[in-house]
């Protein structure tokens, strides 16, 4: 038998990256020798992430519908074409044996040209709601890897795998670091701490909620680790100053996020799948804003299947500028509403989903082989 061949399609966001890498290091601590190659969107966070964790990458020129623009959706037939075009020579001259989709605008070319050529492939589907492309795609996947139940709803039940979302590794490894995070983050490990983090870019409806209520915040004497997100931090530290106050510390990013995990009672977040990957293993109670900006409302789709199993609770986008702050306040003073949360959002962590995707990944692959 010769090389194992992988190629590992999509991109877009963290949540499609992080899971991509998570599996092909998973598959080079299986199978060393493997190649992978992973295809990205031209121009998109992929072509930097992917090689920076060290593994080749391709670009396609593709791009999504744009809402509300009818000029920028006018070159979008002839993307198309050019990047199935440019997917079919990729896998003619790569010749994988098996492909993996993780999602974004590169996952469909690749899977197509796949399907054309009878090469199987796997579909990493991470929200509870599958999107357009992968229920098409996935009528004739080899298998498709879910982190949600009731994803029969949307593909073919002998295809599906209950796996969980791969997570990074050091961020959800958090035990016995409460009092050393609170302490990096210069905070009292003694006192309660919320962390807020709506993502590298932040999320405008968590900043506004929270910078609105911050005086509640600081007479009921708790601290807050408020990340902003690289669009809204110049804006925020303008209005409030760097040292706003010892109880709070506000940031563009957090570089280590086992840290500030590990130093929060409660967390306050957008309810991407990536993030309630973490969440769920991270297993401490949750409060869950759903970005309304998503394809098909997603982001509500996975917090209610947490919110059903009374592991979290949601605050709509809406309301949450009025009530959130309020709302977690009370749910700090409620211990045993907050072992609960915990608990019960621990019961739906899904810790080896990176090696349960690889291992079938390598199945796959190897069932295509002659000997």
């Amino acid at each position: 038998m010769g090389t194992t061949r992988i190629i590992i399609s999509g991109g877009g966001t963290g949540g499609h990256i992080f899971p991509a890498i998570s599996i092909a290091n998973a598959l080079k601590r299986m199978r060393p020798d493997c190649e992978i190659l992973f295809v990205g969107a031209t121009g998109r966070m992929e072509m930097e992430k992917v090689p920076a964790a060290g593994y080749k990458i391709v670009g396609l020129n593709i791009a999504g519908i744009q809402r509300g623009s009818i000029i920028k959706n006018l070159g979008l037939p002839f993307k198309f074409f050019n990047s199935m075009r440019a997917a079919l020579k990729l896998v003619k001259d790569f010749k994988p044996d098996v492909v993996v989709g993780v999602g974004g605008y590169a996952s469909g070319p690749i899977l197509f040209s796949a399907s054309l050529k009878r090469i199987p492939y796997l579909i990493q589907e991470q929200n509870s709601y599958a999107g357009i492309t992968n229920k098409w795609l996935g009528k004739n996947a080899a298998k498709i890897c879910v982190a949600f139940d009731d994803m029969d709803q949307f593909f073919p039940s002998f295809s599906l795998m209950k796996t969980g979302n791969p997570v990074r590794k050091d961020v959800v490894n958090i035990i016995n670091k409460h009092h050393q995070g609170a302490e990096m983050l210069k905070l009292d490990p003694l006192k309660k701490i919320i962390l807020v983090t709506g993502g590298s870019l932040g999320a405008q409806t968590l900043n506004e909620s929270i910078e609105k209520h911050l005086l509640e915040i600081l007479e009921d004497d708790v601290q807050l680790v408020w990340q902003t997100g690289k669009f809204y931090y110049k804006g925020i530290i303008e209005r409030l100053g760097v040292d706003f106050h010892p109880n709070i510390r506000i940031l563009e990013f957090l570089n280590k996020m086992d840290m500030a995990y590990a130093a929060a009672d409660l967390i306050i977040s957008r309810a991407g799948a990536g993030t309630i990957a973490e969440l769920c293993l991270i297993k401490k109670p949750v409060i869950l804003v759903p970005s309304p900006n998503v394809a098909e409302d997603h982001q509500t789709k996975n917090a209610m299947a947490l919110v059903k199993n009374s592991a979290a609770l949601l605050i709509n986008d809406r309301s949450a500028e009025d009530i959130l702050v309020k709302e977690a306040l009370a749910l700090l003073r409620d211990e045993p509403r907050m072992s609960s949360l915990a608990e019960n959002i621990g019961k739906m962590g899904l810790p080896d989903a990176d090696d349960l995707i690889a291992l079938e990944v390598l199945s796959l692959a190897e069932g295509g082989k002659v000997n």
